[in-house]
């Protein structure tokens, strides 16, 4: 079986590399696609506004300059309301499907539970994607086709990296609605540095991405409401020499967020995380270097 709808996006995710890699960072938009196929929305109960309310609109666009400053950059085209990628394989409603889920899909994970699983049920404020039950065949040929190929594509780029400079670190690149929902206590941050409370990468990397980012003049956090996904969860094992940490943006930074549209504050944000690119290219990702010394 095919679905339709996949044969629509193509490429369903590019890896931008450089023509000579100079640092052992890897930049990572998963969450930015924004091609959304007929047959995907002959499905779906919601409008395009409702729909992207899901999407980091344009976070590709904020990072592409690392690419000629000699990182690689990964982006999806296919957007997260179809397929999220920051998710493990199989972590899938039962009652978002027609047929029986194989027996290792995760099914209780409180991803699953919020509506968020690898293939969302809910976007926004727990709004429902689809009119009616999918088949479950069509929803693991979309992991088939889609989010495997991504992750296989990733780690290759990951390991070539480590191999090439003995280290990598992965930066996970998303954006966060300026609205916090009731349940939080506190106006959103600017920013929100994710690294799984320290088990993602080492310490300076945070330190770095924080002080750089402060400097620049934005109010961040660490960890809450964002500690990183399966990405940063997966790919972070600081003990082999790969590092991950994610960065969430708030989209109130440079978009307007009922239109889409970027405002006139998008290119001095893009020009400050150019600047956060160059301090992160500048770290020792190496296995043995020193990271009790502060990053500068």
């Amino acid at each position: 079986m095919t679905d339709p709808a996949i044969c629509d996006i193509e490429p369903a995710f590019e890896a931008l590399e450089p023509v000579e890699m100079r640092a052992a960072v890897i930049f990572n938009s998963p969450h930015s696609g924004r091609v959304y196929p007929p047959n995907f929305l002959r499905q779906v109960r919601l409008d395009m506004a409702l729909l992207r309310r899901s999407e980091d609109t344009a976070v590709d666009s904020l990072f592409a300059g690392v690419v000629e400053r000699g990182m690689p950059l990964m982006r999806v085209h296919f957007p997260r309301s179809m397929v999220d990628v920051n998710r493990e394989p199989y972590e899938l409603d039962p009652r978002m499907f027609d047929g029986r889920l194989p027996t290792f899909a995760n099914t209780r994970s409180m991803r699953v539970a919020g509506g968020l699983g690898t293939i969302p049920r809910v976007v926004g404020e727990a709004q429902e994607i689809y009119a009616r039950r999918l088949p479950v065949d069509e929803a693991l040929m979309r992991i088939e086709t889609l989010y495997k190929p991504y992750h296989r594509a990733l780690r290759r780029l990951i390991s070539s990296t480590h191999r090439a400079f003995g280290g990598a670190l992965l930066v996970d690149c998303h954006s966060m609605p300026s609205m916090a929902p009731v349940r939080e206590d506190r106006p959103r941050a600017d920013m929100v540095i994710g690294d799984r409370y320290g088990t993602s990468c080492a310490p300076a990397v945070g330190d770095l991405v924080e002080a750089v980012l402060r400097e620049r003049g934005y109010n961040v956090v660490r960890n809450k409401p964002y500690a990183g996904g399966f990405i940063t969860e997966h790919y972070g094992q600081p003990q082999t020499g790969v590092h991950a940490v994610q960065i969430e943006i708030n989209r109130a930074l440079y978009m307007d967020e009922r239109s889409y549209r970027l405002t006139d504050h998008f290119p001095q944000l893009q020009a400050d995380m150019m600047v956060l690119a160059e301090a992160l290219a500048r770290l020792p990702l190496e296995r043995g270097s020193d990271w009790r010394v502060a990053a500068e």
